[in-house]
Parts: C-alpha cells; sequence; structure tokens
C-alpha cells in the first residue's frame, strides 16, 4: 500500500533552516514526480516545490522559495527531502508530500522569535 510520513518539522528561530522528509513506502520515490506542498491556517494548500520522476532530475520551486529550499531525493532511503534555510516566520504552515491523490499526514513548522 501506497503511504507518504513526513517528519523533521517545529519551532525555529527567524533564519534558521529545518529539514523536512517524506518517507515513502509502496513504491519506489525515483519513479513517480513528488512534491511538498504547505497550508497556512485559513489558507489553500499551496505548491512548494517538485522533484521529477522516471530517474529525471526536472525541480520545481515556488517563486517565494527559490533561493532558500532545496529538494532532494535518497533512493536508498526511499526518502524524499525538502532542506529549508532562511526561514521567515511567512513559512509557518503544515507542509504535506504528495504524489498525485495520495497525501501524508502532515508535519507543522513554525517560524517565531
Amino acid at each position: 500500500q501506497l503511504q507518504l510520513v513526513e517528519s523533521g518539522g517545529g519551532l525555529v528561530q527567524p533564519g534558521g533552516s529545518l529539514r523536512l522528509s517524506c518517507a515513502a513506502s509502496g513504491f519506489p520515490v525515483d519513479y513517480y514526480a513528488i512534491g511538498w506542498f504547505r497550508q497556512a491556517p485559513g489558507t489553500e494548500r499551496t505548491g512548494v516545490s517538485c522533484i521529477s520522476g522516471r530517474g529525471g532530475s526536472a525541480i520545481f520551486y515556488a517563486d517565494f522559495v527559490k533561493g532558500r529550499f532545496t529538494i532532494s531525493r535518497d533512493n536508498a532511503k526511499n526518502t524524499i527531502y525538502l532542506q529549508m534555510n532562511s526561514l521567515k516566520p511567512e513559512d509557518t504552515a503544515v507542509y504535506y508530500c504528495n504524489l498525485d491523490v495520495y497525501w501524508g499526514q502532515g508535519t507543522q513548522v513554525t517560524v517565531s522569535s
């Protein structure tokens, strides 16, 4: 059964860093495109970054994270990562990984002093 499990969220000060993980089971992470989304209270879920599948390396970043966030994939661990640097209060949200209609449970990221 296909499953996505996020981890790595937490409370961090502005300017700090976090690395989110999305551990996949039921399929190889290098076969499908996988994305990170986020949702802040009272807002719609928004795409943050995506990495292509089928062994490809095409990567997409939303403008509001370009230069600060990096998506990567570890095929041996079957895990997708989102390295988040220079975090801002407006990055506060629940972060989800996604494959087609499948979503993880989300991990909370709070950026606050």
